[in-house]
């Protein structure tokens, strides 16, 4: 199963606006995807539970992918973080 790990870059790290953003992006894609930070493991397609990540700003996540699209879709993933999540750096 495909995974990437990255820092979260933007100041607020992954609550509200960012977190709706990831998992906006996340349901873009039929691969079933999960991020872990720490030691919580939740579906990156579900808002209440990448919320309850509590992932912060410089704060570690890996995600896994599974199916067709797995690739395509950890990129996607990846290029939003470098991105600030549209936020302002």
């Amino acid at each position: 199963m495909p995974e990437i790990t990255f820092r979260i870059k933007n100041k607020v790290g992954l609550h509200a606006r960012p977190a709706s953003v990831f998992v906006r992006e996340a349901t873009k894609y039929k691969s079933t995807i999960t991020v872990t930070c720490g030691d919580k493991t939740v579906n990156a397609k579900s808002i209440l539970n990448v919320l309850t990540l509590g992932a912060n700003q410089n704060a570690e996540i890996t995600l896994h992918a599974e199916g067709e699209d797995a690739d395509v879709a950890l990129k996607a993933m990846s290029d939003l973080n470098d991105a600030f999540f549209g936020d302002p750096e």
